[in-house]
Parts: structure tokens; C-alpha cells; sequence
């Protein structure tokens, strides 16, 4: 995600490294390149134009501190526009209300009843909400099946009416249902269509006059670019939305359409969708997302999932093991699946300052998991909770079990036994052990 344009915008303020002030001739030609960065970007010419008048103006204005070089004066006025580009502040969810009511509308196929399903998930696991899902796609097939198998996967009721082609209906009375049923927030799936047209624009307005829903979200698949912004605005003149939820943002996106579409329409973009799983779903930050096109990383939604995967009991019951030395296999596969559960690896390593743009160029593969996790499910229960067990009998019987070679299965436990050596220094609080520890893991660069 925003990988092109994080490099472009790079290049771009190498024309003012090595210059000792500001001046409108090297301003001038660093922010024509940064243009025609957000031009390859899909960012909207207007907004790009804008952009580009507003970062010169405000350049040109001050003057260099002492401490700080012309180029990295630039990256502080471009974050912070780029920040204010797309809302500056977080956007509050409102989900107040007895029911409180979310209304989601886009086209189809730009992931709205996944996202239902994503939402619903966040809300009962994060804000302790009882939700209930609607179906109101009278008339894409399998659509109420796909929100029941994804309702059923978070362990959230869902209200339909197959037999109904009365959409509004639907709507009214899932909301008197969920009343009864105790359902303290319903999220309505609506209906979407390949492009946008006149009976769609009746339907779904009919639906949020009938219903009067707290939130009403526009979803977009920020892949098409312009089409995106196109299509929010032709919606939002219709519908008056309150905010605007970006999916597929761990795709080959150019991010057009999320610095563009805050400028076009005027509303704020209140989540974004990073993947496929149930829990690939993020508040948005502009304030991060700055920090990542700029390749600063985003620090704050990184410690955010951690925080989602954090079991309080759970980390007590793994310290004391860790401080007795007796953290096992077992231990060891629960702590992978919670870091599989945070996102692809690539996506979390550019959330760390500097980690991303390191490893830019490599190829990580999100089942390079899959080995590991082959070879210890290859161990008897006996081995996964004792590891000093392992013979060469042993190994050589998981390596042919898992598909994998006596050097992967040797690889593994070398890593293991660090790992539990480091995690072991860092529960006892010895940061000196922790550190020759990590000295003597190979491949760690020694001094010369």
C-alpha cells in the first residue's frame, strides 16, 4: 500500500538535500515532482494542485531552524498537509442509541457485507455491543447466505426476510426485532449495483428515511481509484453520508482514492479494510497514514492490534511460565497464531518506524508460518511441552512427519531455545543477559 507513491515523494526531497536554505527555484522544482507523484497515484488533479499551492506557500513562509535541513522541513509541512488532506483528526463512530444504527451503502463488490461482518465483530469485541446484521440485498443471489456464514463465523444473529423484495420492510422490522431480542446495534447490508443508478439511489435513500440510522457509511474499494471518489460524490449529493469506510487498503492500491476523496466530498474516511480476516479491520488515522506514504511508519495502529490480540490473564499465566523456564511448543504456537491474527507480516512491519522501508524489496510470504507450524504439530503432545526431549531419533521422525528436512526441524528448535532464552532475560529483568543473548544469535552482526 502506497509503496509507489512513499518513493516518489522519497526522490522528491533528495532535490533538496544538500541546500543550504529555501528558495522558490528548489521548492519549485521538488514540489513538481511530488505533483506528479500524487498524479501517478490516482490522487485527483484539483486536490493534487492544491495540495502542491498549499505545501509551497506555506515553504516558502518560514524560515529553516538550526536543527533541521531544508529537505527535512519539507517532509514536516508535506506530513502535516497530507494529514490535514485527509481530515487532520480522527472521526468519531457514533453508536449511541437504543438500537444504534449503521447503514452501509457502496456498489457491489466493494465489500459491504464483509465489512458489515468486520464491523459487527469490532463492535461486540472492543465496545462490549450486542449486534445484530440485516440483510436488505433483495436481489444479489447468495447474499443473504454470505451474511449468515459470516454472522456465523463472528457469532452475531442475523434478521431476513427471504421471502421479501421490500427492502424498507426488511429494515423496519429487523430494527423492532432486534428491540425484543435485546440487540443494542444493528449494521444494514444493502444492496449495490456495478454502477450507480436511479432505483438504487431510491432504494437506499427510502431505507435511511425510513430507519434513521446513527452512521451512515459509504464503502469503497480503494482499488478503482477515481472511480472511488466519482462514485462517493454521486452518493453523498443523494444520501448526505456521515463518513466513509476504504476496504482492500493491503492491496496493490496506488492510495488516490484515500487522499482524494476527504477533499471531494467533505466527509471523513472513519475505517479502512486491510484484509481478509474478520479482524482486518482499522480506525483510520490520518495522522498514521501520513506517517506510512511518508515511510515514518504508524506506530500507534501497530500497538492497537497488539492491544486486540492482549489477554491480560492470558500474558500473566506466559510470564510466570517464561520466568520458570518452562515455556513450551505449545506456548510458542499460540503466540504465532496471535501474531497471524494482527495481519500479514509486511502490512505490520510497515507500521514500524523504519522497518518498512527496510524491507521494502523483500518478499515475505505470510505462509512462511506454515512450515513451523507443520513441524510442531509433528510433535507428540510429550515433546511440544518438553523440548530438551529432542534427539536426533526424535528430529529426524518430525522432519519426515511435517514434509520438511532434519536442517529445518534443527533451525527451529535453535530458535526456539533463543527465543526462550531472550524472553526469559526480559521477564527477570536482566537486560544485560537479554543482550549478550542476542549477540550470540547467529547471523547478528558482531562488532570489528
Amino acid at each position: 500500500m502506497f509503496d509507489n507513491l512513499s518513493e516518489r515523494l522519497e526522490r522528491s526531497f533528495k532535490i533538496l538535500k544538500g541546500q543550504g536554505k529555501i528558495t522558490e527555484i528548489n521548492v519549485a522544482e521538488t514540489l513538481k515532482d511530488v505533483r506528479k507523484a500524487l498524479l501517478e497515484a490516482d490522487v485527483n488533479y484539483k486536490v493534487a494542485k492544491q495540495f502542491t499551492d498549499t505545501v509551497k506557500e506555506k515553504a516558502l513562509g518560514q524560515n529553516v531552524i538550526n536543527s533541521l535541513k531544508p529537505s527535512q522541513l519539507m517532509v514536516k509541512i508535506v506530513h502535516d498537509e497530507l494529514t490535514e488532506l485527509m481530515g487532520g483528526e480522527q472521526a468519531p463512530f457514533n453508536i449511541e442509541g437504543n438500537p444504534a444504527v449503521v447503514l452501509m451503502s457502496g456498489l457491489q463488490g466493494s465489500g459491504k457485507t464483509t465489512f458489515s461482518g468486520k464491523l459487527a465483530r469490532k463492535m461486540k469485541h472492543e465496545k462490549g455491543k450486542n449486534p445484530m446484521l440485516v440483510a436488505c440485498d433483495v436481489y444479489r443471489p447468495a447474499a443473504i447466505e454470505q451474511l449468515k456464514v459470516i454472522a456465523e463465523q463472528i457469532g452475531v444473529p442475523v434478521y431476513s426476510e427471504p421471502e421479501s423484495k421490500d427492502p424498507v420492510s426488511i429494515a423496519r422490522n429487523a430494527i423492532a426485532e432486534a428491540r425484543r431480542k435485546g440487540n443494542d446495534l444493528v449494521i444494514v447490508d444493502t444492496a449495490g449495483r456495478l454502477a450507480v443508478d436511479e432505483m438504487m439511489m431510491t432504494e437506499i435513500k427510502a431505507i435511511k428515511d425510513a430507519i434513521n440510522p446513527s452512521e451512515t457509511l459509504f464503502v469503497v474499494d480503494s482499488m478503482t481509484g477515481q472511480d472511488a471518489v466519482n462514485t462517493a460524490k454521486a452518493f453523498n449529493d443523494r444520501l448526505d453520508f456521515d463518513g466513509v469506510v476504504l476496504t482492500k487498503l493491503d492491496g496493490d492500491t496506488r492510495g488516490g482514492a484515500a487522499l482524494s476523496i476527504r477533499a471531494v466530498v467533505n466527509k471523513p474516511i472513519k475505517f479502512v479494510g486491510t484484509g481478509e480476516r474478520m479482524e482486518a479491520i482499522d480506525p483510520f488515522r490520518p495522522a498514521g497514514m501520513a506517517d506510512r506514504i511518508l515511510g515514518m511508519g504508524d506506530i500507534v495502529s501497530f500497538v492497537d492490534r497488539m492491544q486486540q490480540q492482549y489477554d491480560e490473564e492470558e500474558a500473566r499465566k506466559l510470564q510466570k511460565k517464561i520466568a520458570k523456564n518452562q515455556f513450551n511448543f505449545n506456548d510458542f504456537l499460540q503466540q504465532i497464531k496471535q501474531i497471524k491474527k494482527m495481519g500479514s507480516i509486511k502490512d505490520l512491519a510497515s507500521m514500524i518506524p523504519g522497518v518498512g522501508k527496510a524491507m521494502k524489496d523483500i518478499n515475505i510470504d505470510d505462509n512462511a508460518f506454515k512450515s513451523i507450524e507443520a513441524i510442531i504439530y509433528s510433535m507428540t503432545p510429550y515433546e511440544r511441552e518438553h523440548p530438551e526431549v529432542m534427539n536426533g531419533r526424535r528430529r529426524e521422525r518430525i522432519a519426515k512427519g511435517s514434509g520438511t528436512n532434519i536442517q529445518e526441524v534443527n533451525r527451529l528448535l535453535k530458535q526456539f531455545d533463543q527465543t526462550r532464552k531472550m524472553m526469559q532475560a526480559v521477564t527477570t529483568k536482566n537486560p544485560m543477559k537479554m543482550m549478550r543473548n542476542i549477540r550470540n544469535m547467529p547471523n547478528m552482526p558482531r562488532r570489528r
